[in-house]
C-alpha cells in the first residue's frame, strides 16, 4: 500500500487587528479601574471581572498557528490556537482539486481577479515566504493559500502529480 503522509505548520503573524483588540481590552479595563466607580457603581466590580476573564479567554485565542496535514489524498488545515486549541478549519480531498501552485505562477492566470472565487488564508502572512495556491472545486471555486515545506509538495506530487505545478 502506497500511503503518503507529510505535515507542517507555521505561526500566522500578529497584526494590527490583534494588537489594537488587546490594546483596547486592556485600556477599558484601565478606565473601568479609574472611573467605573462612580459611573456604574455597584455594577463597576462585575463588569471589570467580565472584562478581565474575557481578556484571559480572547488573549491565547490571537495567537494562532496553522497545520498541515497531507495524509494520502486529502489534506487538511487546522488552527491552533494559543497553543492549546485544536480546530480543523479546511480539509480537501486532491479529487476535487484543479491546480496547485505558487501564487505568482501563470499557471493560476485564468484564476485571477474572479469575484466568484472565495479565498482562505492559512499563511503567516510573512512576506517573502514560500505561498502556494490550490483551487478547489467546491459549491464553486474556492482558492486557499497556505506554506508548504518540500515535504508536503513531495507528497502531493506522488499522490496528484498533474495537479502540482512548480516555478
Amino acid at each position: 500500500m502506497n500511503e503518503s503522509y507529510a505535515e507542517a505548520s507555521v505561526k500566522k503573524k500578529q497584526t494590527i487587528k490583534d494588537h489594537l483588540i488587546r490594546a483596547g481590552l486592556i485600556t477599558l479595563i484601565i478606565l473601568l479601574l479609574l472611573y467605573g466607580m462612580p459611573i456604574l457603581g455597584m455594577f463597576a466590580v462585575p463588569v471589570i471581572s467580565l472584562i478581565f476573564l474575557g481578556c484571559i479567554f480572547l488573549f491565547p485565542r490571537l495567537k494562532i498557528e496553522y497545520e498541515y496535514i497531507f495524509c494520502d489524498g486529502q489534506l487538511d488545515f487546522d488552527k491552533i490556537m494559543g497553543g492549546a486549541k485544536r480546530k480543523t478549519a479546511l480539509r480537501i480531498d486532491f479529487e476535487r482539486v484543479e491546480i496547485m501552485a505558487p501564487v505568482n505562477s501563470h499557471a493560476l492566470d485564468p484564476y485571477r481577479n474572479n469575484p466568484q472565487i472565495k479565498e482562505k488564508n492559512f499563511t503567516s502572512l510573512e512576506p517573502n515566504r514560500n505561498v502556494y495556491a490550490i483551487i478547489v472545486k467546491e459549491e464553486g471555486l474556492l482558492k486557499i493559500l497556505f506554506e508548504p515545506d518540500e515535504k508536503i509538495i513531495e507528497a502531493i506530487k506522488q499522490k496528484s502529480p498533474r495537479k502540482i505545478v512548480e516555478m
